[in-house]
């Protein structure tokens, strides 16, 4: 049988664009289909125009620390309608940028939802297309839960949209990275930020002394900490703010604003998986093997929807291996070990490797090292923000395992430290490697002392 396309993608956005342009450029027949805009969830409502925002937010900070290095100027005033439009205009650049690398490899856009109607036949906005072969990359979304009121909520997708000025109050449900990250860009912009969360503390998941420190330094900015609550209903009078938000046991406080960041979902439904035999698994993300290769033999899947480790780089990683394999004869899996990762909450926290509490469970004895300080830059302003640094060692190998920070400029610090933490770097020759001083990435090649390790338990008497 011909078919329109040797290979054919399901979502144009970083898997989907990465994937579509190494296969093409392998010399296949390359099509990709996207209901939105080229470039996925990480350039148009994501990681980019969110780390622009978390910029703007912190010349707050740094207009206050400047008085005490010299500066003086009047009273800041700040236009969320400049920056918001500076920052969608940004992502319009950088949709235009993707679309013309499709185009310079050679690779077909359809603009418009695919749906699969067999394992070889995609249907786009009413025009019918056939490809050997199929990779699904249509990424997540967004999920708020069925309570009253809901559809009075925004999520990250709307809050890059939002009119101006921005409410005076902002409450944000949800304890997770997105909700940390924007709760530091509205409290920054001059918003009295509340985030309501199920547990005691923010980034469950996350190494245990790091969410804490994060969790208590962004109870020290004034971000109002609601902790271990529930939102039961949203209330409204005539559909406008402010918002009444219910809590168990007749709680109650009012908003102007409620954002949900309380998880996302891949985005499987709607695009006719069940007409091709590929399965998914518990939580809605569809199922694969190490080479990313779905329950049906010619359909593959990269990204946020296989629900692996839901970040851009990786995204990209699966995608250029399956072209690879697939198309350029060079087989290949992607790499999900010692994958760093950055939330760019304020402080900022970064990591790769294991958590302690990972190590834990999966090796022997552990050497901890760790280091709490004031940065430099502070000392002068005056400014109670303070750095956390720790290092995780397998005694019996000496190797650092884990590496984690809380701290200004963190993901670039441990970005660095990724790679000695892949490459197997010992303690040995992080304490061999010489310090740049003064800065506050010494303190990883200056930590010396290991802290107490806790006694083992005695087993109970029978």
């Amino acid at each position: 049988m011909a078919f329109d396309y040797d290979l054919y993608v399901i979502g144009a956005g970083s898997g989907g664009v990465r994937a579509s342009r190494i296969a093409a450029g392998h010399g296949a027949r390359v099509g990709v289909c996207e209901d939105y805009r080229v470039g996925g969830t990480c350039v148009i409502r994501g990681c980019v125009p969110k780390k622009l925002l978390v910029y703007g937010s912190k010349y707050a900070h740094e207009f206050e620390d400047s008085v005490a290095y010299g500066w003086s100027h009047g009273e800041p005033a700040h236009s969320w309608a400049t920056l918001r439009d500076n920052v969608n205009a940004e992502v319009d650049r950088l949709n235009a940028v993707y679309i013309r690398l499709l185009e310079g490899a050679g690779v077909k856009l359809h603009m418009g939802r695919g749906r699969l109607m067999d394992r070889h036949t995609i249907e786009v906005a009413g025009e019918t297309i056939t490809a050997d072969k199929i990779l699904v990359a249509t990424g997540g979304r967004p999920e708020v839960p069925p309570i009253a009121g809901h559809e009075f909520v925004i999520t990250s997708n709307e809050a890059f949209h939002l009119p101006d000025p921005l409410p005076q109050r902002i409450t944000i449900v949800g304890g997770g990275y997105i909700a940390v990250e924007f709760a530091g860009i509205f409290h920054g912009l001059g918003c009295a930020v509340d985030i309501v969360i199920r547990r005691d503390r923010v980034l469950r998941g996350f190494d245990e002394e790091c969410r804490t420190f994060v969790h208590e330094a962004l109870k020290a900015s004034g971000i109002k900490m609601r902790t271990e609550t529930v939102i039961e209903r949203i209330e409204a009078t005539n559909g406008k703010a402010p918002f009444k938000l219910h809590t168990p046991m007749g709680g109650m406080f009012e908003t102007d604003l409620v954002m949900y960041a309380t998880g996302r979902v891949p985005n499987t439904q709607g695009i006719g998986l069940e007409k091709t035999g590929v399965q998914l698994d518990k939580a809605g993300a569809i199922a694969v093997d190490e080479w990313s290769k779905t329950t049906a033999d010619n359909i593959w899947a990269v990204g946020d929807v296989t629900d692996r480790i839901n970040l851009t780089p990786v995204a990209l990683m699966e995608g250029h291996c399956f072209a690879d394999t697939e198309f350029g004869n060079k087989p290949r899996k992607a790499d999900h070990r010692s994958v760093p990762s950055a939330v760019f909450c304020q402080p900022e926290m970064a990591n790769v490797g294991l958590s302690e509490e990972e190590a834990r469970l999966t090796l022997g004895e552990l050497r901890i090292y760790s280091a709490a300080f004031t940065p430099m830059k502070y000392t002068l302003a005056g400014r109670k923000q303070r750095t956390f640094m720790k290092l995780i060692v397998e005694a019996a190998s000496d190797r650092v395992v884990g590496c984690h920070m809380v701290g200004d400029d963190a993901a670039e610090l441990i970005q660095g430290l990724a790679v000695a933490v892949k490459a197997g770097a010992t303690k040995a020759q992080f304490d061999a490697t010489v310090g740049i001083h003064p800065t506050a990435g010494e303190e990883f090649v200056t930590m010396r002392t290991a802290r107490p390790e806790p006694a083992p338990r005695k087993a109970a008497a029978e």
